[in-house]
């Protein structure tokens, strides 16, 4: 007997989704951005870049060690965070700019939880065969030799894939070829084979297993997304006003035929859906529009001798005129809108001003810190001393000698510590720690004054270059 009071279960058993596989136009830019993208991924560590002897010949590497950032022949420094920061807002900008214009483009073409999902379902349907023949396997509930060796040899598919993920991410932060060899001979870092680890597990669980399941709960983007798509957002869906009553095909009875809708209800639109969802159901959380059910619908009408695009890229805005028997509005005066336009002025001014920054910025630079413990000192002879460290940087790629010396107070006089005269040597791509003693004649203005302007000039003295840094210098009269 069962017991009435038992709560019934809030959890649903998760459904595997086996999607068929289907060519076609949306199809073919899917394989054309995963080639492109995965080909990024794991190629760009090894493109070698000469930026001199003294600095890394890898094009793009994030070295922690260094606290540096090298693309190609841009170099950030961890002060110039400020490129980093502006990449991400472009990036921001760009994904409501997208979302805006063409709805969840980003999940369904580029996003790396469908790019992997996409590479794990290619080899997996190489392996095991199409949908039925995935389903069946499934479904077998005795695991003979074939299903068992089937298996097999998809997991090991899969991990070897995952596997060349992790290792793909690891190399991006150390040289690619030295970082392989000590990976293969075991001397690498600890940290090297556990983010490998960590990597490796999570690509194989989420590309081959949890799937779907991580756009649907894990990711937070279709819920932004679906707060920022409006009824001008192109995006896919089932003119149902075309396809409704739907009914099976009746070529032989016109009358029947003419009372229904576009929709033969074969189901080619669902099977090949990797949500495993029903299109026709109208908007859901769940599609990432990848187009698919488009390719899929689109050869099913070729073939019963209907118009293409039942399920279509469309705007909701459009439905009106469609039900009226009137042609949409045209593609462009979707996306070129109030909104589009503005993410778009702001992406392009935040790209501008990055440009800018670039190109302004010297190969030499110089931060000054005073030492405030003393404020100052009195020597015997009556003069004012005030201590300063100097930052000099040097983003050549080879060592450089900077002179320095002091401007806006006149009588001052420069001393560097550990050293004779005014020049340093600063070694290639570095920091170099410099303390500086600034001395003021015992009756001067500095000297008698409270604070008084002064100016570091740091010059390269090979090219010219000149970097500048105004603080205070801190007299008699600065009780503080």
């Amino acid at each position: 007997m069962s017991d009435t009071n038992t709560p019934p279960s809030l959890y649903a058993a998760r459904e595997p989704v086996f999607p068929r596989r289907v060519s076609g136009t949306f199809r073919n830019l899917k394989w054309v951005i995963m080639a492109i993208t995965l080909g990024i991924y794991y190629l760009v560590p090894w493109i070698r870049w000469d930026r001199g002897p003294a600095l890394p010949d890898q094009a793009v590497l994030v070295d922690l060690a260094n606290r540096r950032f090298y693309f190609f022949w841009i170099e950030i420094w961890p002060h110039e965070f400020y490129f980093i920061a502006g990449l991400l807002i472009m990036a921001g900008l760009g994904l409501f700019l997208f979302t805006s214009a063409l709805g969840r483009v980003w999940c369904g073409y580029a996003c790396p939880q469908t790019v992997w999902t996409d590479l794990f379902i290619l080899v997996e349907r190489w392996i095991e065969g199409d949908r039925n023949a995935r389903l069946r396997l499934h479904r077998q509930k005795k695991w003979d030799f074939r299903k068992l060796r089937l298996r097999t040899t998809k997991v090991i598919a899969w991990i070897l894939i995952a596997l060349a993920t992790g290792g793909a991410w690891v190399f991006y932060f150390a040289d690619a070829p030295t970082l392989l060899v000590d990976l293969v001979t075991g001397q690498a870092h600890p940290i090297a084979y556990s983010t490998m680890a960590v990597l490796t597990a999570t690509t194989f669980f989420f590309g081959g297993y949890a799937r779907e399941q991580i756009c649907i709960y894990a990711c937070p983007w279709p819920r932004i997304q679906g707060a920022m798509m409006d009824e001008d957002t192109l995006t896919v869906g089932y003119r149902e006003w075309r396809g409704e009553p739907r009914g099976k095909l009746h070529k032989n009875e016109p009358e029947v035929e003419a009372a229904q809708g576009d929709c033969i209800d074969c189901m080619a639109c669902v099977n090949v859906c990797p949500m495993g969802i029903d299109i026709r159901e109208g908007q859901q959380l769940e599609c990432i529009t990848c187009a698919l059910c488009i390719d899929a619908c689109d050869d099913i009408m070729d073939k019963i001798g209907k118009p293409r695009g039942l399920i279509d890229y469309m705007a909701i805005s459009d439905e009106p005129l469609e039900r009226a028997g009137q042609p949409p509005r045209n593609v462009w005066k979707h996306i070129l809108r109030l909104r589009t336009v503005v993410y778009t002025v702001l992406w392009a001014l935040v790209g501008v001003m990055l440009l800018v920054a670039l190109y302004l910025r010297s190969d030499i630079d110089v931060t000054v810190a005073p030492v405030r413990n003393p404020t100052y000192v009195v020597l015997s002879n009556g003069d004012i001393r005030n201590t300063y460290e100097l930052r000099l940087r040097n983003k050549h790629g080879e060592d450089r000698p900077f002179e320095i010396f002091v401007d806006g107070t006149p009588g001052l006089s420069l001393e560097l510590e550990g050293g004779e005269g005014s020049d340093v040597t600063v070694a290639a791509d570095a920091m170099h720690l410099q303390r500086v003693y600034v001395v003021a004649p015992k009756d001067s203005a500095a000297a008698t004054g409270e604070l008084s302007d002064i100016r570091f000039v740091v010059q390269d003295k090979m090219n010219g270059d000149q970097a500048e840094k105004d603080t205070v210098f801190h007299g008699k009269g600065d009780n503080g």
